[in-house]
């Protein structure tokens, strides 16, 4: 007797996995979670509706769903990006010891941003340039940030500074030295962590105010 022909699926055929159900507003933080971890891992030419479906386990019609195209989700990626960054930055500012104490507020301050750097390092990759192909309205977006957060530097160390009788120091270009500064430090917590901890750095910078 001639065997009938099988038609159960070969079991070596890969099944996609599909992303559970989510509420609207669940999926299209999702996708933006999805898409972020493209930016950061292969940067942002690599982002695409396709890659963004794949990363989240959903079909491309899902994506369109929850956002009109491409450009609609990569806005609200950067917005959504900028916000928290400039939450955790102000928090920082605002949540230390008072800047009558310089070296107290700059090295707590330091120690805290770094701290939230370390703990939301895809948050913080793309605003410190750590990603390849940014477009410039990306960069011209944190720019823009980082103006208003060094304006709060500024109005810190007019305080301290005042605080010591050094007010005739320029503190515009002081807020943005330290900021540059403390940018670099992010980055050097992100990219060599093992040669460069916390504490070298915040140590570093309580010789260099003390000096």
């Amino acid at each position: 007797m001639a065997s009938g022909t099988s038609t159960t699926p070969s079991a070596a055929t890969p099944r996609r996995r599909y992303a559970p159900r989510m509420r609207p507003e669940q999926r299209r933080e999702h996708l933006l979670d999805c898409a972020l971890r493209i930016v950061v891992r292969d940067g942002y030419d690599q982002v695409s509706v396709g890659a963004i479906s794949q990363e989240a386990g959903v079909t491309r019609p899902v994506v369109y769903s929850a956002y009109d195209g491409l450009e609609a989700l990569m806005l609200a990626l950067l917005e959504r990006t900028r916000n928290r960054a400039y939450e955790q930055a102000v928090a920082v500012l605002d949540g230390g010891s008072e800047p009558e104490d310089l070296q107290e507020w700059l090295t707590v301050s330091v120690s805290r941003f770094l701290d939230c750097v370390a703990a939301d390092p895809d948050v913080w990759r793309p605003v410190l340039g750590l990603v390849h192909g940014t477009p410039a309205v990306v960069r011209h977006r944190i720019e823009e940030t980082r103006d208003l957060v060094r304006a709060r530097v500024e109005r810190g160390l007019s305080t301290a500074l005042e605080s010591r009788g050094a007010g005739g120091l320029d503190v515009g270009v002081l807020a943005h030295v330290l900021v540059v500064t403390v940018e670099e430090f992010a980055r050097l917590t992100l990219e060599r962590p093992a040669e460069y901890p916390k504490e070298r750095l915040v140590s570093a910078l309580a010789g260099l105010i003390t000096a």
